[in-house]
């Protein structure tokens, strides 16, 4: 029975598997961002925008921190198998960025169907070179992980647009939600990532102008995408209030083949769009 629990976690964790479940994003309770007030902090994995709560696996966690005034070791929070990651309290109006690493898991999939999801998530580089080299038509080896960040509002522009050294990074260039237009940077190994497909959704808030539960809402369609430019740049329109999620993923030749053929690393960033800062009533 331990080994069925601890395999759970595992799987979990991570959100499933690529194919499966896109999305993976962390979700605060609130994005008030208010000074004194606890913010709960838990992730999910699914589409559109809809995903099951995932448990705390340590075991698979390379960091979970956030970055406000200082920088604060959020890893030891939870206990194994808790829903709820960390319980954050800031202590400023400056803003906080939250952010998650996790470390590989494998998986293998059909050649169909791993070569669909190569094309879905605009990874032209290594659907070509399965095309055309011996992989063609073989089952697709791959190892995959997680990047995730969320921003709790603040008058900070600097703590929003500081990388914070995830392997795959997308970097606010302004104030998430403060305006119609974010400018983001994506980066990969800290360097600029050019011509990476950036997909962005948008949930509708809840009665109470908090985010809604995404474990229990309906699933929703891309709100808007696009590549990043030779800099790594992108801009996404998000007029619309709501609770906003930007997520791009980035997928190169594994360095220990005898793991897997690819390995690809997912970065997502939930944000909030106030309906104060739309006019919206």
């Amino acid at each position: 029975m331990k080994t069925l629990t601890v395999a759970f976690i595992v799987s979990s964790i991570l959100g499933v598997t690529p194919a499966r479940a896109h999305q993976f994003w962390l979700a605060p309770s609130s994005y008030d961002g208010l000074r004194g007030r606890i913010v709960e902090v838990g992730a999910l994995a699914g589409t559109g925008f809809r995903g099951e709560r995932l448990p705390w696996s340590p075991a698979h966690c390379v960091r979970l921190v956030a970055k406000s005034a200082k920088w604060i070791d959020l890893t030891r929070a939870a206990s194994t198998g808790d829903l709820v990651w960390a319980r954050f309290v800031p202590s400023d109006d400056g803003g906080a960025m939250l952010a998650f690493e996790s470390g590989f898991t494998p998986i293998e999939l059909p050649s169909a169907r791993f070569d669909g999801y190569l094309e879905e998530e605009g990874l032209a580089a290594p659907l070509a070179a399965r095309r055309r080299g011996p992989a063609a038509g073989t089952t697709g080896r791959e190892r995959y992980r997680r990047c995730a960040k969320t921003w709790l509002p603040g008058r900070d522009p600097a703590r929003a647009a500081k990388p914070l050294g995830l392997p795959l990074e997308i970097v606010p260039a302004a104030l998430p939600g403060a305006d119609a237009q974010l400018p983001l940077l994506v980066l990969w190994g800290g360097r600029p990532l050019g011509g990476a497909l950036v997909k962005a959704w948008r949930a509708p808030l809840g009665g109470n102008g908090q985010p809604a539960d995404g474990a229990a809402r309906d699933s929703i369609g891309i709100a808007w995408k696009g590549h990043t430019d030779s800099r790594g740049r992108v801009t996404v329109p998000v007029s619309l209030p709501g609770e906003w999620m930007v997520s791009v993923v980035q997928m190169v030749p594994c360095r220990d083949s005898r793991e897997a053929d690819w390995e690809s690393t997912w970065a997502s960033l939930t944000f909030q769009r106030a309906p104060r800062a739309t006019g919206a009533l």
